[in-house]
């Protein structure tokens, strides 16, 4: 069996530097509340708030470093209350996607696009993906079997020597197959 932890992925954002100069201050560096799965990855100490037409999210988790471009990643029960209408994306393809007001400390940011519900992947380190026969890109089924089992279909694979074996899940997901931070999943291949 070819098995890999599940990360339970809640509504967070990573924020790019302009944003974090204009929402924080010029210059301002996140600070590290914890790391995170992945390497070089972590959930900053800092939050934002979040603004939609229908609703708003206070503390909102930002997860550094910064990136070339803002991105909202939430669930599909997150963007009905706040009124946006968030397709489900890989990380990073962001075009055409909703944007959402962004409340700092310092200042605000109307960002044009960056909202999505996060597509379920699974990281791979290359030799992983190398010794599974996975290739990047490629779609699995993925089985949790919990207290209400089920089968994930179209989980992305995604292949970098910069990843650690980690399937990630939304929280909508999690609480409909009742899975939590830690617990395994078997990869049908």
């Amino acid at each position: 069996m070819k098995m890999v932890p599940v990360g339970v992925s809640a509504r967070h954002i990573h924020l790019s530097k302009e944003h974090i100069n204009v929402l924080f201050g010029e210059g301002y560096e996140l600070k590290v509340f914890k790391d995170l799965s992945q390497p070089g990855q972590y959930a900053a100490e800092e939050t934002v708030a979040v603004i939609g037409p229908k609703g708003k999210f206070d503390k909102v988790r930002i997860l550094g470093p910064a990136r070339n471009k803002t991105q909202l990643e939430i669930s599909r029960t997150d963007a009905f209350s706040l009124g946006v209408a968030a397709p489900v994306r890989e990380s990073g393809n962001t075009d055409g996607t909703p944007g959402i007001k962004i409340v700092g400390p310092a200042g605000e940011v109307e960002a044009v696009d960056g909202v999505i519900v996060a597509a379920r992947h699974i990281h791979f380190h290359t030799s992983d993906a190398e010794k599974w026969g996975i290739k990047d890109k490629q779609l699995l089924s993925v089985r949790v079997n919990s207290e209400r089992p089920v089968i994930f279909e179209n989980v992305v694979a995604r292949v970098s020597d910069s990843f650690a074996l980690d399937m990630h899940i939304d929280t909508d997901e999690a609480n409909a197959a009742a899975v939590k931070n830690g617990d395994m999943a078997e990869v049908l291949l």
